[in-house]
């Protein structure tokens, strides 16, 4: 497992008419880029209801094991 940040915006408003896009910055452990795209679409539609299509990122770079602060990310990647 590797480390990756995804950063990127979606479409906070459910209604069809009002656009307002939240953004967000993600760690995820995943196999490889791809993986880790899949995981951040899956978490923000459970999460958030949000459409895959409404999803923009603007990147995904993988991360050192000393960068990453998320703990349960840092747990899967097998830094402790």
């Amino acid at each position: 497992m590797k480390a990756f940040q995804a950063t990127g915006s979606y479409n906070a408003c459910r209604g069809s008419y009002r656009k307002i896009n939240q953004t967000f910055k993600v760690e995820v452990a995943a196999a490889d880029e791809k993986a880790a795209t899949e995981k951040v679409l899956s978490d923000l539609g459970s999460k958030h209801r949000v459409k895959r299509s409404n999803v923009k990122f603007t990147e995904i770079k993988m991360m050192a094991a000393a960068d990453v602060t998320d703990p349960v990310v840092k747990y899967q990647i097998g830094e402790k």
